[in-house]
């Protein structure tokens, strides 16, 4: 039997690597490179980080629908083509806003008053500049892991598709755990030589990756019908939970459910619930933490420590992740489960992984590595859930409509994402305002900001199970 179907999951793994790399690139330079420059502060960013998730969620209500429509493969070269456009975009956020201004340099907006009107004009204008640019890196991204989950459809059986699903999720990971330990070092080194101010060229070097990527997938990828790299073993495999054969399974594929229908199966609420009480966590561990240790314990991203931290966090993620895929494929063949039964015993017990960030503000007051270990596990907790939840689709769906049912639980997730990072960036702009005027379970400011944020992170995951549970209490697949 051959193996092509590995390969496909490797494409994806670095696919879904790059698309996290993209969007950490803003994360990992605002507050050390970007914030200065353009005066920005929490409200400022958190706006931006919002308003990327909710054109992310508006995006993947219909990205799903495109990547069926179109095919997987043209799908996602469209996809990653706009999103690798939209992240080289971001380099000219400065000097749009610069020449809208009248400055002379990047130095002279930096050199404004703290608080001055002018200062407060650079800073609306710039957020403006870079929620386009995120609007077009959005608009690419949303079709990644519709057109990821089709694929492992496409290349797996129902027992495999978790253990897939988990090591190209991965990628996820391990962008974020590659992403500080080269994007804020590829920032320093272009500002120390005189190249605008750094983070524009770690824009646009990370943005180009996904260029390459393309001509990889256009020579690798065919369906495993139609590729000559499957041979007949490898395709009885593929479609061994068919119930007829893979030729007629090809004409079946043609039928798909309308878009609005999918609202009317209780199976795709369970799915929004699922993403929408969970995604919104991660997100913002994403698009937080290195904002967190720099204001928490004053190291920045391009320091030494500030980089070990994030590393740390991000490592733990991606060697427990993995696992999380494997676990249902253990329920299912050594404990004779059916795939959903022993996918959703999997994510309660990944549901409990998330409890560890209830500790990470109280025990930060010992040690930053305390919370860089703790939010990695549950981070770790997060992509083994996600990773079987991606999987309950297969599980409950036709092939025809998995990318259309992913792109609805895309939207959820997106519109979670934009409630926690627009919350987060005016609570803790209010808090660090308020000072002792704001205290939360014994901490005050910026830090019971944070630890509020910290407590609502924690229990999601248990309160989106016990929703999911209740709409889809036992295995019920949707037939055409």
């Amino acid at each position: 039997m051959t193996n092509w179907r590995w390969w496909m999951v490797l494409l994806l793994f670095v696919a879904t690597t790059i698309n996290y790399m993209d969007r950490q690139v803003l994360s990992l330079t605002w507050k050390d490179f970007i914030a200065p420059e353009f005066h920005w502060n929490d409200n400022d960013y958190g706006t931006i980080t919002a308003f990327f998730a909710i054109i992310y969620a508006i995006c993947q209500l219909f990205a799903g629908k495109f990547v069926d429509w179109m095919g997987t493969k043209k799908g996602y070269l469209w996809a990653i083509g706009i999103w690798s456009a939209g992240a080289c975009v971001h380099a000219l956020c400065g000097w749009a806003t610069m020449h809208i201004e009248g400055y002379e340099s990047a130095a002279a907006m930096a050199a404004v008053e703290k608080g001055s009107a002018a200062a407060l004009a650079i800073s609306s204008i710039s957020v403006w500049m870079f929620m386009a640019a995120r609007a077009i890196l959005a608009l690419g991204e949303a079709g990644n892991f519709p057109a990821a989950i089709k694929t492992t459809a496409e290349y797996f059986p129902k027992k495999d598709r978790a253990f897939a699903t988990s090591i190209f999720n991965a990628g996820a990971s391990v962008g974020a755990l590659a992403a500080p330990a080269t994007i804020p070092v590829l920032a320093q080194f272009f500002k120390d030589r005189g190249v605008g101010g750094g983070w524009e060229m770690a824009f646009v070097i990370i943005g180009a990756l996904g260029f390459i990527w393309m001509g990889f997938w256009i020579f690798m990828y065919e369906k495993p019908e139609k590729s000559k790299r499957v041979n007949e073993a490898e395709l009885a495999y593929i479609h061994q939970d068919d119930e007829e054969p893979a030729q007629e399974e090809v004409k079946a594929e043609e039928k798909s459910i309308p878009l609005w229908k999918c609202f009317t199966y209780r199976q795709t609420w369970s799915y929004i619930a699922g993403r929408f009480f969970t995604d919104g966590v991660w997100w913002f561990y994403l698009f937080w933490a290195p904002a967190y240790f720099s204001d928490q314990f004053g190291y920045k991203s391009s320091s030494g420590m500030g980089m070990a931290l994030i590393f740390t966090l991000y490592a733990i993620v991606t060697v427990l992740s993995i696992a999380g895929g494997y676990l249902p494929k253990l329920f299912v063949e050594k404990k004779g489960m059916n795939p959903y039964q022993g996918r959703m015993l999997a994510m309660l017990i990944f549901a409990f992984f998330p409890l560890a960030a209830l500790f990470a503000q109280p025990l930060g007051t010992i040690s930053p590595w305390w919370p860089a270990i703790l939010i990695g596990l549950a981070g770790a907790g997060h992509q083994a859930w996600s990773a079987n939840m991606y999987s309950t689709i297969g599980d409950m769906f036709p092939k025809s409509t998995v990318a259309t049912i992913t792109g609805i639980g895309g939207m959820a997730a997106g519109t979670s994402s934009f409630l926690i990072n627009k919350g987060a960036g005016m609570l803790f702009t209010y808090s660090e305002n308020a000072g002792a005027a704001y205290s939360f379970l014994g901490f005050e400011g910026k830090e019971a900001g944070y630890m509020t944020v910290f407590c609502i992170c924690a229990v999601a995951y248990l309160v989106a199970w016990v929703i999911m549970k209740v709409l889809v209490p036992r295995y019920r697949k949707i037939e055409l």
